[in-house]
Order: C-alpha cells, then structure tokens, then sequence
C-alpha cells in the first residue's frame, strides 16, 4: 500500500510538471510570435482583428494575434487596434477590446459588416489574426468571418497575417476542405440571452 502511494505521488508530481512545461511553452511560443510578428506592423499602424488570439486564450499575458500587436508596442512602435465584434458569440467586443483597453492600446470596435468600409476608408494598415487549425498546405481555418476579411484584405491590398504557433498545425490534413467544422447552437443568432430576436 506504502509502494502504492509513493507511486501515485511521483504520477501526481511528474503531471504538474509536465503542465507547467506546457504552460511555459506557451508562453516562451506567444512571445517568440510577438518578437518576430513586431517587424510586420509599421509604426503609426492600425491594425483589424477578427475575434480573440490574445492572452484570455493563451497561457500567460500575450495571445498570438495579439501577441504581434503587443510585441510592436513593446518595440516602442505606435499601434491602435480595429476589433470586429465577431458575431455570433461577439468575443473580439468581449475579450479582444477588454484585453486592449486593460493593456492601454488604442481600440476600436466595429461590427463584422463594416470591415470592408474602414478599409476602403484607408483606416486599416494591416490584418492581424489567430488560428485554430492550419492544413499542411497552409489553408487556415478561424472564427466564422475571417474568410471574408482576408478577402476584403486582398480586394483593398492590405497585408493580412495570421499568427499562430507551431502546435496549431495539422499536417495529417492535405488542405482547409478537411479541417472540421465546429455547428455551434442557433440560439447563438437568433436569441440575446433569453430574448428570441427573429421567427422560428
């Protein structure tokens, strides 16, 4: 029973270790993004986010899209921010401008339809966003909408980046086509808390 315990003990010790070394990591990761994402954002910049790649989804206090933005700041660099709401679940209002405005870097939120007028308008210098998985051939799949900036990117020749570590990729996928799809719940569009905004 003694040989048991120890056993369970050392199996108890060697978890958290091992969690705290995937804690650093990706720590040690967001910061080596933001460090090499910096060079990417001009000063004076602003740039558009598409939902939340910041610390509220990453270990310690960077992010990975915003991640880069940090990491231009921590350069000395001038930065603010665009932040689509990102509908439906509304993290870039939510987390993404929370995170921004606790850090004290300028940002503006915008609803996911007006990001083609801002950039036609000349007020976006760069798009900067996260990933949830990326395909062996580069085929990148985020929130709902992103699909939409990078072409509205493209259509107003603005960069767009995506920022992601190393474990996001998937290389047991040829392309985007076999990236999975999250269906999330109607009730996400058609209610405000309890509150049914449109017909069945």
């Amino acid at each position: 029973e003694k040989a048991r315990t120890q056993n369970t003990e050392e199996i108890k010790a060697n978890l958290v270790t091992e969690a705290l070394n995937i804690f650093q990591e990706d720590i040690d990761a967001n910061r080596s993004i933001g460090h090499f994402g910096a060079p990417l954002i001009p000063d004076g910049a602003t740039v558009l986010t598409h939902c939340n790649a910041g610390a509220l989804a990453t270990a310690g206090d960077y992010g990975t899209a915003l991640g880069v933005i940090r990491g231009a700041r921590d350069a000395g660099k001038r930065v603010a921010v665009i932040a689509d709401e990102t509908r439906p679940f509304l993290q870039g209002l939510r987390l993404t401008a929370w995170e921004l405005a606790k850090d004290n870097i300028p940002v503006t939120v915008i609803t996911d339809g007006m990001a083609g007028h801002v950039m036609k308008g000349g007020k976006v210098d760069c798009v900067v966003v996260g990933a949830d998985r990326i395909a062996a051939n580069g085929d990148t799949a985020n929130k709902i909408g992103t699909y939409m900036v990078a072409v509205l990117a493209k259509e107003n020749n603005l960069p767009f980046y995506v920022a992601a570590p190393i474990t996001t990729l998937d290389l047991s996928l040829s392309s985007g086509d076999q990236i999975p799809i999250e269906e999330r719940d109607t009730r996400e569009v058609t209610h405000i808390g309890n509150h049914q905004l449109g017909p069945e």
